[in-house]
């Protein structure tokens, strides 16, 4: 699981199940275990009003370069 942080204010944006290598380009739903950010309409953010991502449905498309993370990652 990692943490999803604010790039700008260092806030938890999320708790996530991040599974494989690689970047991280989008959050699946159903993944997310922990959810701190607020909604403004499609638009994802972080408590300070720093844009995370953008909702598409089953999935939130992370814009990158606005946030870091730390944790481990499942090899499942």
């Amino acid at each position: 699981m990692i943490v999803i942080k604010c790039v700008k204010c260092k806030r938890k944006v999320f708790k996530y199940l991040k599974i494989g290598k690689g970047r991280l380009w989008h959050c699946w739903k159903e993944r997310i275990i922990e959810d701190y950010s607020v909604k403004d309409g499609n638009e994802v953010k972080c408590q300070c009003g720093n844009v995370i991502g953008v909702n598409k449905g089953k999935y939130i498309k992370i814009k990158q370069h606005s946030f870091t993370y730390s944790g481990s990652i499942s090899k499942k």
